[in-house]
């Protein structure tokens, strides 16, 4: 699950390590999220330590999750708080994919902190949820699938959506079940 909609994710500034709440809109998105998740049983639940996402987790049904400081979003060093357009305008072919950010991680880095995650919950029993942010969801769901990091720039994820990863051992397959549900309907801000 993606943390519901904050200040900057509406305005569209990458936000790692600054620890925004929830707008009111992006409670009610956190509350209606909480909607799609009733009556799923989960075995462990993990939450980012930043407040927009352990708020969501919260309002969602989860306040007893566990933070995971490996759930952070990718940091983006000297890009915190700027735009995509904004960096553009100085590097135009910079792919947070490809590149990285200075000051911060590297796709190296996001890629093995992805990795350690996964490698962890495959040997948990039973559901596991996880309340994270966009760039990292986006990290995580390619990794699950044993895609190339760059592929994750062709995954969409709105705040307060949810997708479903799991592993057919019928077919020795991860798999991507749903990808970017929301309660909210389409064309919502966030």
């Amino acid at each position: 699950m993606r943390h519901g909609e904050t200040a900057w994710s509406l305005s569209g500034q990458h936000t790692s390590h600054t620890d925004l709440p929830l707008t009111p809109h992006g409670e009610a998105e956190a509350q209606a999220l909480g909607t799609l998740l009733a009556g799923v049983a989960f075995a462990h639940v993990f939450t980012s330590p930043r407040r927009r996402a352990r708020r969501t987790a919260e309002l969602a049904g989860h306040a007893d999750a566990i933070v995971e400081p490996d759930l952070a979003e990718w940091d983006y060093g000297d890009y915190e708080g700027r735009r995509s357009t904004e960096i553009h305008a100085q590097r135009p072919h910079w792919d947070i994919y490809v590149d990285g950010c200075p000051g911060g991680e590297s796709p190296d880095q996001i890629t093995a902190r992805a990795d350690r995650l996964i490698a962890r919950w495959r040997a948990l029993p039973g559901r596991v949820a996880v309340f994270s942010h966009g760039h990292f969801g986006r990290v995580l769901t390619v990794r699950w699938i044993g895609l190339p990091l760059v592929a994750a720039k062709h995954f969409g994820l709105n705040t307060a959506s949810c997708g479903i990863l799991d592993y057919d051992p019928g077919h020795l397959a991860a798999r991507i079940v749903q990808w970017n549900r929301t309660a909210a309907p389409l064309g919502s801000p966030g």
